[in-house]
C-alpha cells in the first residue's frame, strides 16, 4: 500500500499543482553557487495603494483583528498587512482575539470607538461576528473579511479561498492517491471554527462520493496541544487507521506530533492544511502526503490594500479570490518561504 500510495500521489500532485494560479515563477527554487536548491523568497505585493488623509487629518487608521498570534498562518497575514501599511504610510493596529469569538467582537467594537477608518477581520465565528461588523459599518467604518467568508452586507470585500472547495480538492487528492482503498479516514478538526468545518465538509463529501469511508472525527479546538492529545486518542482508539486529515495548522501540527509520539509514521498517511516546521518535516520524511497551502502573505496584501482603497473612496471588488496550492514531498522545497513570519 505504501508504494502504491506514493506513486499515485505524484500524479495527483502534478495535476493539482498545475491547476493552481499562484504563479509558479515566484514559488520555484533558484540554484545557489553550489547548484543546490534555495527556497524562493516571500512574494512581494504587486501594488501599493495610494493613501489619503483620515477625515480628521493625519494618517489613515486601520485595525486588523486576528484569531490568534500562535499560528504561522495568521502571523503571515499580519506581515502582509503590515508591509502594505508601512509602504502606504498607514497606521495599523493588530489585535489578537486569543481564539475567543467574544473577544474578537469586542475588539472590533473597541476599534470603532477609536475612530478607525477600516477594520479587517479574520473571523473565528463567521455568524457570531456579524453584529459587531454591522455596527462598524453603521458607524461608517469599512469592513474587510479575510480568510473566513462573512456573508453580510456590512462586509465591503471578502479576501480568501473557498475553504469547502479546497477541502474537496484535498479529498480528491487522497482518493487518487489511495487508489481504491476504502479507508476509513480519521479527521482531526476544529469544531469551533466555521472555516474548518467548511474544509471538513468539502473533504468528507469528496471522499464519500469516491467510495472512501469517514472514520472517527476528533476535536482539536484549533489549539495545538488539544489537537495533539485528540490525535493520539484517535490513533490509540483506531490502531489500524491508515489515513488522517487535519483541517488547519494547529490540527496538523498536533497530528504530526501525535503520529511521531506513537511511532506511527510507517502506517499512517497524513493530509491537511497549512505549512509549518512540523508539516515540512513530515513532508520531507514522507508520511505527510499533501498539505493545502494558502497564499497567506497575499491575504494580508490584498486585505490591507482593499481597506486603504475603501477608506479613500475607491471602488473595490466585493470578492478577491486567493488561490491555493497542494504541497507534496516532491515540491515542498518550492514553498519553504511559508515558514517565515
Amino acid at each position: 500500500m505504501r508504494k502504491r500510495f506514493t506513486a499515485a500521489l505524484s500524479i495527483a500532485a502534478l495535476a493539482l499543482t498545475l491547476s493552481a494560479c499562484d504563479g509558479s515563477s515566484e514559488a520555484a527554487d533558484t540554484p545557489d553557487s553550489t547548484g543546490a536548491a534555495v527556497a524562493a523568497e516571500i512574494p512581494q505585493p504587486e501594488r501599493i495603494p495610494e493613501t489619503c488623509e483620515a477625515p480628521d487629518g493625519g494618517n489613515l487608521r486601520i485595525g486588523l483583528v486576528t484569531p490568534n498570534l500562535q499560528a504561522l498562518f495568521f502571523n503571515q497575514i499580519n506581515t502582509g498587512a503590515q508591509t502594505i501599511a508601512d509602504e502606504a504610510d498607514v497606521d495599523l493596529q493588530i489585535i489578537s482575539a486569543n481564539d475567543d469569538p467574544i473577544q474578537q467582537a469586542n475588539a472590533v467594537e473597541n476599534l470603532v470607538a477609536k475612530n478607525v477608518q477600516a477594520v479587517i477581520v479574520a473571523a473565528i465565528d463567521t455568524e457570531g461576528i456579524k453584529p459587531a461588523l454591522k455596527a462598524a459599518a453603521a458607524a461608517g467604518v469599512k469592513v474587510v473579511a479575510v480568510d473566513g467568508i462573512v456573508e453580510d452586507p456590512a462586509v465591503s470585500t471578502q479576501v480568501g479561498t473557498s475553504n469547502e472547495e479546497s477541502g474537496a480538492q484535498m479529498g480528491e487528492f487522497l482518493l487518487e492517491a489511495a487508489d481504491g482503498d476504502a479507508g476509513p479516514v480519521g479527521i482531526v478538526g476544529a469544531l469551533n471554527s466555521t472555516i474548518q468545518l467548511e474544509r471538513q465538509k468539502g473533504f468528507e463529501d469528496a471522499i464519500k462520493s469516491g467510495g472512501m469511508e469517514v472514520g472517527t472525527v476528533v476535536d482539536g479546538k484549533n489549539v495545538q496541544e488539544t489537537a495533539q492529545s485528540s490525535a493520539e486518542n484517535l490513533l490509540t482508539g483506531n490502531p489500524n487507521l491508515e489515513y488522517v486529515y487535519a483541517t488547519g495548522e494547529p490540527a496538523l501540527i498536533g497530528l504530526v506530533s501525535g503520529v511521531k509520539n506513537q511511532n506511527a509514521q510507517d502506517r499512517v498517511s497524513i493530509v491537511g492544511w497549512d505549512l509549518s516546521d512540523a508539516a515540512v518535516d513530515g513532508l520531507q520524511e514522507g508520511y505527510v502526503k499533501g498539505v493545502v497551502q494558502q497564499n497567506t502573505f497575499q491575504f494580508g496584501y490584498d486585505a490591507m490594500t482593499a481597506a486603504v482603497d475603501l477608506s479613500c473612496g475607491r471602488e473595490v471588488e466585493s470578492t478577491i479570490p486567493v488561490p491555493t496550492q497542494i504541497v507534496t514531498p516532491s515540491n515542498v522545497d518550492d514553498y519553504l518561504y511559508y515558514l517565515k513570519k
